[in-house]
């Protein structure tokens, strides 16, 4: 999606409004200029209810060439407009978060806002919608990679000088949440209430998965007595385990990402060392004989030798 050519500084444009009797919208707006590239005459017209909003729209599209910006630019809509910068808004983004957000994009931005013009979406638009999607009961990470995106198209079309301020900056969402049990409050009734509870989860996942495959299980026991994140346990080799001093050296995650998945560094970028407690240590004996002496072979795989990853 290259990025679209940019008008000269100040290139004139000629200016018409006609009214038309009998319209609902009657007054005609009209801009033409001359495309410097191609040397062609082009134009752009809306219909606008009175003669003053007429003349305000072709003042908005005077002022947008004066910086240097198309008027069919300036006059693009939510989705057109996010659709052709998709490129420079996504710049700087590790290639696994490009997929969320885009399907943020289109499933949730486009229909709700797409529809509008790039200039009519407000701050008062983007709350609603906001609000709409949380109404609706879509997750917390649904509703912040929609916002996400939204964010980066329109800081976009701040720094195309399209926009001043980026409507989509909405702050307090996320109090919207009202969870049955709220971890902000009490961050313990969130958790399971002892070894047992724990034994209960694992057993039911081996029982509901394909061929009972028991690595399902010992990989949630894992990650719940290190507090480590499934990407973290997927990334688990043998040279990371201490066996005399019960150690873990937490030093990568292993995600999905276009064409598959990756390793890569922690969320925070800084390796760890994760102490592992008493109870989980036979299990993680029994793994370490299964997978031989090979220091990079990871402890917990699938039931095909596949990373645990793929079925979590």
């Amino acid at each position: 999606m290259p990025y679209q050519h940019q008008l000269p500084i100040a290139v004139p444009l000629s200016d018409d409004i006609e009214y038309r009797p009998g319209r609902y919208l009657p007054y005609r707006a009209r801009v033409r200029w001359i495309d410097p590239a191609t040397k062609r005459r082009r134009s752009l017209s809306q219909m606008q209810p009175t003669a003053e909003a007429a003349q305000e729209w072709i003042n908005e599209l005077k002022t947008s060439a004066a910086r240097g910006i198309d008027p069919a630019t300036s006059n693009q809509t939510l989705a057109e407009y996010g659709n052709a910068q998709m490129q420079l808004a996504l710049r700087g983004l590790e290639p696994k978060t490009t997929d969320p957000y885009l399907a943020g994009w289109r499933l949730r931005v486009v229909p709700a806002l797409g529809h509008l013009p790039l200039t009519a979406v407000t701050n008062g638009a983007v709350d609603r919608t906001v609000y709409a999607w949380i109404a609706d009961g879509e997750g917390r990470s649904t509703v912040k990679n929609s916002l996400a995106i939204l964010v980066r198209v329109m800081e976009q079309a701040v720094r195309d000088g399209l926009i001043t301020v980026n409507p989509a900056r909405v702050k307090g969402w996320q109090r919207q949440y009202q969870l049955a049990e709220d971890e902000l409050d009490d961050p313990r009734s969130l958790a399971l209430r002892d070894w047992n509870a724990l034994a209960q989860l694992a057993s039911a996942l081996v029982a509901r998965s394909y061929q009972q495959y028991t690595g399902w299980g010992e990989a949630v026991v894992f990650a719940a007595c290190t507090a480590a994140r499934i990407g973290e346990v997927s990334g688990v080799r043998v040279k990371d385990i201490d066996r005399h001093h019960w150690i873990w050296s937490l030093r990568r995650q292993t995600t999905p990402s276009p064409g598959g998945l990756a390793d890569k560094n922690t969320k925070g970028k800084v390796a760890r060392r994760v102490p592992l407690i008493e109870e989980i240590r036979p299990m993680i004996a029994r793994r370490l004989l299964a997978v031989g002496d090979n220091p990079d072979a990871r402890l917990f795989t699938g039931p095909r030798g596949g990373r645990i990853t793929t079925a979590i």
